[in-house]
């Protein structure tokens, strides 16, 4: 990469009213603001805009345009593939823009598109009020909404994305646009599990619930020997959960350091706390576990819980689509595959969808996964370098070796770079010669491409 500063016209026109930063590779600022969260991902981007709002943004994708780079975004840089950078071309930094305002009355919550769940929780709860967000509190907002937003709170009031009210989007042309049911309805229809497709959103606003401040959950964890039953107990459990209880199963590692295998248990109920501990008394009986993290919690911890087994920096290859059934034999693979995992960070998972988020229809949103069922992700996570070959190897074998267990579904926001051609295709089923033509409509020259790519309809 060149390392001389750019002197095009058009860079020095953009930084007299920039009220962000425009960063080159020799800034002082630039190596951090370049990395992503997952510490595979080591691109050297042209140009960073670090944005301070919607004005930054359209100048950003106008002069990206000019100097014809490629157009990657950040919003929270959570995502494991590594789409929100890009080598040799212009990442637009969204991470500055932190604004987030709570309607309490309206029940409604606006925020910029720089803004984590975390800080989205911390804003929201004051309140007790909450809507769908990542179960790891770093994640961005922008990312998980645009491509889902799975959650604690699924089962009772739908994903993230069936909470969007509205959202400010910068189309590829620079126009600022509104999306909503009132205002250009298709693109809006396109951003609810279209990922990055159609524009950068600057603003969110969410529909909210009253949710907390403390609820009922948490988490219990078993010895890898009892993996098999403890599966088999969850697949009974979900079977017939109410919407008001999420729960997750993992094989996963002590946190303890020790390198101890263990099978648990992440459970929530976002309702009553005394009906919580009613209805979730049969996971923290079953066992007795090793640990047992169950109990009364603030809704902002539970979503930070998990944050620890997820540092940033972290070396993550990650594979995952939805099984057909959870069956004695899928469970059976899990735990061969996962007594034969490289690192001490590897992990296994199982997140049922049920409830609000499987009766909206398939139609009515870009994301077209509303069955209930379980999605199923290989984490293979690392710190040593040295490992990386290796534990790529491990996710994709045990990927490879749950393919007959599998269904034709995907969670868009788990899609890795090295995907077949068609994954995207798979992820929006018989939505995507809808958003093709939304693409060819909103960004006919796809500049927003560095995503899970929808071609335009030709």
């Amino acid at each position: 990469m060149n390392d001389v500063p750019m002197a095009t016209p058009s860079v020095e026109v953009i930084a007299k009213t920039f009220t962000g930063k425009l960063l080159r590779s020799t800034d002082a600022a630039f190596d951090e603001a370049r990395r992503v969260h997952n510490g595979l991902i080591d691109k050297r981007p042209e140009l960073i805009a670090c944005c301070m709002g919607t004005a930054d943004v359209v100048d950003a994708v106008k002069l990206g345009r000019d100097l014809d780079l490629e157009i990657a975004v950040r919003g929270g840089g959570h995502n494991v593939a590594g789409r929100a950078t890009v080598d040799s071309g212009l990442m637009i930094d969204l991470a500055p823009m932190k604004g987030i305002h709570v309607d309490a009355k309206s029940r409604t919550a606006r925020c910029q598109g720089g803004v984590t769940w975390g800080e989205f929780n911390r804003a929201t709860q004051l309140h007790g009020l909450a809507t769908t967000g990542g179960a790891i509190s770093t994640t961005g907002v922008a990312g998980l909404t645009l491509g889902g937003g799975l959650g604690w709170l699924m089962p009772k009031y739908g994903m993230a994305l069936d909470n969007l009210v509205s959202a400010e989007v910068v189309t590829a042309d620079g126009k600022v646009l509104t999306a909503s049911e009132k205002d250009n309805p298709d693109l809006f229809w396109g951003l609810r599990g279209g990922g990055g497709n159609f524009g950068v959103v600057t603003s969110f606003e969410f529909r909210l619930h009253p949710v907390g401040p403390i609820i009922y959950g948490g988490l219990v964890a078993h010895p890898f020997e009892k993996a098999r039953d403890v599966l088999r107990f969850y697949r009974e459990a979900t079977a017939s959960l109410p919407d008001e209880i999420m729960a997750l199963a993992a094989l996963v590692h002590a946190p303890d350091g020790s390198g101890a295998k263990l099978a648990a248990i992440l459970v929530a109920h976002c309702g009553d706390l005394a009906a919580g501990e009613k209805a979730l008394k049969p996971f923290k009986d079953y066992g007795p576990p090793v640990m047992d993290a169950l109990g009364p919690i603030p809704y902002a911890t539970l979503n930070s819980m998990l944050d620890g087994g997820y540092p940033k920096g972290a070396l993550n290859y990650w594979k995952a689509s939805f099984l057909s059934a959870l069956s004695d034999e899928a469970i059976e693979t899990m735990i061969e595959s996962f007594a034969k995992c490289v690192s001490p960070m590897d992990s296994l998972l199982l997140e049922h969808f049920h409830g609000a988020v499987c009766r909206v229809p398939v139609e009515a949103t870009a994301y077209a996964q509303r069955t209930e069922s379980y999605n199923f992700g290989v984490l293979g996570e690392w710190a040593d370098p040295v490992k990386t070959q290796e534990c790529i190897a491990w996710t994709r074998k045990t990927y490879d070796a749950m393919k007959s267990y599998m269904a034709a579904r995907r969670y868009l926001n788990y899609l890795g770079d090295d995907e077949a051609s068609d994954s995207t295709r798979v992820a929006y089923g018989p939505n995507f010669d809808r958003l093709q033509k939304l693409k060819a409509k909103y960004d006919p020259r796809n500049v927003f491409h560095l995503n899970q790519n929808i071609p335009p309809a030709t």
